[in-house]
């Protein structure tokens, strides 16, 4: 279980760092129902990524992810693709950064977020775990890998609650804070706040770019050895 666990780390910590996911769930903090809401989300971007992970545990049981404890040769050709994705989502994100980070904006959903009923910030925090251009592949990886680890089915469970905590840990930061600060916390949060949309563009093209040479060679180590 531990070689397992460290080969899905890094690929939890890209997914921690969610700069909009967690801007959203700061500005959802705020609203009259932040308390309900920002769980809700919470809850939402935890059972996302657990529903994701746990589907390429399944495939990886029954599609052969482990032979005599190497990944299997499709394991390696999906962390190819997925990587390749992330390098072009890479570029793609880099090409569309404003020239100054001041002038950067907040996508025009987010205006929406304190209208937001109980039961759609909890979608809304499934959509942005499981459908999220960066964390879907990240996390589809990290199931290829554990899946492809040849160990238990409770080791592999194990695992992967393991690497949705650590890949949880961004997004669960700012209800701490705000548990623990009460109003005091709004300074720090508004901080926090700010700087994810600032940089949001500039560290989305790093990670992409960094997390998918990660994957391109993981797939290439796969398929030559």
């Amino acid at each position: 279980m531990g070689h397992a666990v460290g080969e899905v780390l890094g690929l939890a910590a890209g997914v921690a760092v969610s700069p909009l996911p967690i801007v959203a769930i700061i500005l959802l903090l705020a609203t009259p129902r932040g308390r309900l809401n920002g769980s809700l989300f919470a809850c939402g971007w935890l059972l996302g990524l657990a529903l994701l992970g746990a589907s390429m545990l399944a495939v990886g049981g029954s599609g052969g992810a482990s032979a005599n404890k190497h990944p299997a040769t499709w394991v390696g050709v999906l962390k190819l693709v997925l990587g390749v994705l992330l390098a072009l989502f890479a570029v793609r994100q880099w090409r569309r950064r404003p020239a100054d980070a001041a002038q950067a904006r907040l996508p025009k959903w987010m205006s929406a977020l304190d209208r937001l009923t109980p039961l759609k910030a909890l979608g809304l925090g499934l959509l942005l775990s499981a459908a999220n251009a960066k964390n879907a592949p990240l996390t589809l990886a990290a199931g290829a890998s554990i899946s492809s680890a040849g160990i238990p089915v409770p080791q592999q469970i194990g695992s992967l609650v393991v690497f949705v905590v650590i890949a949880s840990l961004g997004v669960l930061a700012p209800p701490a804070v705000f548990l623990a600060m009460g109003e005091r916390a709004q300074g720090v949060l508004g901080t926090w706040r700010d700087r994810a949309v600032r940089h949001n563009a500039a560290v989305m093209a790093a990670l992409f770019f960094v997390l998918g040479l990660k994957l391109l060679g993981d797939g290439i180590g796969i398929l030559a050895s």
